[in-house]
């Protein structure tokens, strides 16, 4: 998928969008060589590549350094890139600044976390021409106001919150937004009454796609295990085990060989 148009045609016709993260060339070019549909340059970058304990750390300028890199990387794959904290909170002209920032950088699209205080921001982004992906249910972002990683929307009251938050978004002007940790039976219920896709992350099997981080998709953190995580590799345990036999074929002199020597 190149082309924005692409997403509301998927859920017309009834198939699934997929859509993994990239941080880095490296893996974007893996990525362009498979039949995911999108990329997604997610503020998660700055946990999972810089050990930091929250998105929070990641700047405009941050973000801009990895689209440009995965941009670079992924040639056949429409690509989003994250409104970082505070990039797009701070008025229109500052948001404006970070989205040119994003879409000179190599994004195809932006995503921004939430929908009130900042409606004027989605609407201008997209009367600008530049898709806006929504993302609801839990923001982490948000979290310290949320009290944490907590799944979102359970009560009756909430739900239907969110619910009119997804509506709004479509009404702004949303090609596509993402659900995050909301219970199956409210994903459903948005997913159904929205003509754009949704795309979910811990939302259930029936929202209009699915999203995962690379890294956690091939088991590259034992540690992390959400419910709504399936791993499809140990690519922990490959890289640990590649490294301990390295280790010991330079600690034993089996390399380099005379095959891996110049003569």
């Amino acid at each position: 998928m190149n082309n924005v148009l692409e997403f509301e045609k998927m859920k017309k016709e009834g198939r699934k969008i997929s859509m993994v993260t990239a941080y880095d060339y490296w893996t974007s070019k893996i990525v362009n060589q498979t039949d995911v549909d999108c990329v997604l340059v997610g503020d998660s970058l700055a946990m999972v590549m810089h050990g930091f304990p929250s998105t929070l750390q990641a700047t405009t300028e941050l973000m801009a350094i990895h689209t440009a890199a995965v941009s670079r990387g992924l040639t056949k794959k429409f690509l989003v890139s994250d409104m970082p904290f505070m990039s797009f909170r701070k008025g229109v002209k500052a948001a404006m600044e970070a989205v040119e920032t994003l879409m000179r950088a190599g994004a195809h699209a932006v995503k921004i976390e939430g929908v009130r205080g900042h409606e004027k921001v989605i609407q201008n982004t997209v009367g600008t021409g530049v898709p806006v992906m929504g993302h609801i249910g839990l923001t982490p972002q948000s979290t310290f106001q949320m009290g944490g990683f907590r799944v979102q929307a359970r009560d009756k009251a909430a739900a239907e919150e969110l619910l009119s938050q997804a509506v709004r978004l479509q009404e702004l002007g949303c090609f596509a937004l993402v659900l995050e940790c909301v219970p199956g039976s409210v994903a459903k219920k948005i997913s159904e009454t929205l003509e754009i896709p949704t795309i979910g992350i811990g939302a259930g099997p029936d929202t209009d796609g699915q999203v995962l981080v690379l890294q956690d998709l091939l088991g590259g953190n034992s540690e992390f295990l959400p419910k709504f995580l399936r791993t499809y590799s140990d690519s922990e345990g490959a890289f640990k085990e590649a490294l301990k036999r390295f280790d010991a074929d330079v600690k034993s002199r089996r390399f380099p060989s005379e095959k891996e020597t110049y003569l």
